[in-house]
C-alpha cells in the first residue's frame, strides 16, 4: 500500500533522507521512530507530494505521488504535527471546506460529519471559530477532517501533541480498530516508544536520513543482547557511533 523506492531528499549538501527503501502492506499500523532531525517529518512529507525528492519515488495504493497526485490523494489522508487550520471558519465550516477539496457529492458527507465530531468530541464547539480552539481540540479536528472520505492510507506526524491522555486512548483505540478491520494503513511518526510499542505491527529506525532497521516490535527488541524495552533498542541503535546487527 506504501512504497519507497531509494527515496532521498537534499537540502543542499545535507542528504536528509538518503535513498529510503520501504515496503508496507496494506492493513499494517507501521511506526516510524527516530531522533530529531533524523529525517521523519521530510520523508512525511515527500509521501504526502509536500516536497519533491531528489531521486527515487513514493508509491501510495499504486499511484506515484509525483505523477499521479490526484490518485494517490484521493486514498491519503494526512495530519501533519502542526496542523494549519483557518482561524476565521468554524469547525463545521472548515469540515465543509475539505468536503469541497476532496469533491464529496452534496448530501452524502453530512451524516459522516457529524459523526465524527461527535466521535473526536468536538461536535459541541463545532459552531465556534477555530481561532478559540485549545490546540487539542484543532489535533482533534484535523483527525475528524482527515476521515471525512474515507481514506484507505492515514499518515500521521507526532499525534499525541496537545491531546490528553483520554484523547489519546481514544485516537490510538479508533486507529488500531481501523487497520485490524477496516484494513486501513497507518504511518505515523512519533517520539512516544511506549505507545509505538503498544500499537505497531511494524516499526522501522531512521537516524542521520538513513533507515537502520525494519521490523516487529519484537524483532528490533531482539536487536539488544539482552532484555528491555523498545526505548532501550532505540536509545542504543541511535548512540552516535553505535552500530547494531541487522
Amino acid at each position: 500500500m506504501i512504497l519507497t523506492e531509494n527515496l532521498t531528499k537534499r537540502f543542499g549538501s545535507n542528504v536528509a533522507v538518503d535513498a529510503l527503501n520501504l515496503q508496507i502492506d496494506a492493513g499494517t499500523f507501521f511506526c516510524f521512530l527516530g531522533p530529531n532531525g533524523a529525517g521523519k517529518t521530510t520523508t512525511i512529507k515527500m509521501l504526502t507530494g509536500l516536497l519533491h525528492p531528489a531521486a527515487g519515488r513514493a508509491v501510495l495504493g499504486g499511484h506515484d505521488i509525483q505523477r499521479e497526485p490526484v490518485a494517490a490523494k484521493r486514498l491519503l489522508g494526512y495530519v501533519p504535527d502542526q496542523p494549519f487550520l483557518y482561524d476565521k471558519l468554524t469547525g463545521r465550516e472548515f469540515m465543509h471546506f475539505v468536503a469541497g477539496l476532496y469533491q464529496l457529492p452534496d448530501g452524502a458527507w453530512q451524516k459522516k460529519r457529524d459523526e465524527l465530531l461527535e466521535m473526536f468530541e468536538i461536535a459541541g464547539v463545532a459552531d465556534q471559530l477555530i481561532e478559540d480552539y485549545s490546540h487539542g481540540m484543532r489535533q482533534k479536528l484535523c483527525f475528524a477532517a482527515c476521515f471525512l472520505h474515507d481514506p484507505r492510507i492515514v499518515i500521521v506526524d507526532e499525534p499525541w501533541v496537545g491531546l490528553d491522555p483520554k484523547n489519546i486512548r481514544f485516537v490510538k483505540d479508533f486507529l488500531k480498530q481501523k487497520t485490524r478491520e477496516e484494513g486501513l494503513t497507518v504511518f505515523m511518526s512519533t517520539h512516544t516508544l511506549s505507545i509505538a510499542e503498544e500499537i505497531a505491527d511494524v516499526i522501522g529506525i531512521i537516524n542521520a536520513g538513513r533507515l537502520l532497521h525494519v521490523g516487529t516490535v519484537a524483532r528490533i527488541k531482539a536487536l539488544r543482547a539482552h532484555p528491555g524495552s523498545l526505548e532501550d533498542v532505540f536509545l542504543e541503535l541511535t548512540r552516535p557511533g553505535e552500530e547494531m546487527p541487522a
